[in-house]
């Protein structure tokens, strides 16, 4: 990963959404657009991103809620980075 997409981020809330939405959260560079992410991710995992939401936390630091594609499951890609 390059420098645009810093760490995942393994919260009870994000367990919820990988098990409900196929969703994963990241932490990101705060100048990345959802272009570049969907870009990074796309290449990074190998697996088709439906749709980025990002907000700056009041630490300011900005997250990414990516959602992918049903034929790639969020909790594979989560056993890989191993956060489960």
């Amino acid at each position: 990963m390059e420098d645009l997409i810093k760490y995942p981020l393994s919260t009870e809330k994000v367990i919820r959404l990988m098990e409900s939405e196929n969703t994963l959260a990241f932490i990101v560079a705060n100048k990345a657009t959802k272009r570049e992410i969907k870009k990074e991710i796309e290449s990074v995992f190998k697996s088709k991103v439906i749709k980025i939401n990002t907000l700056t936390t009041p630490a300011g630091k900005k997250k990414a809620y990516v959602r992918f594609d049903k034929e790639t499951p969020a909790i594979d890609i989560a056993t890989k980075l191993g956060l489960i």
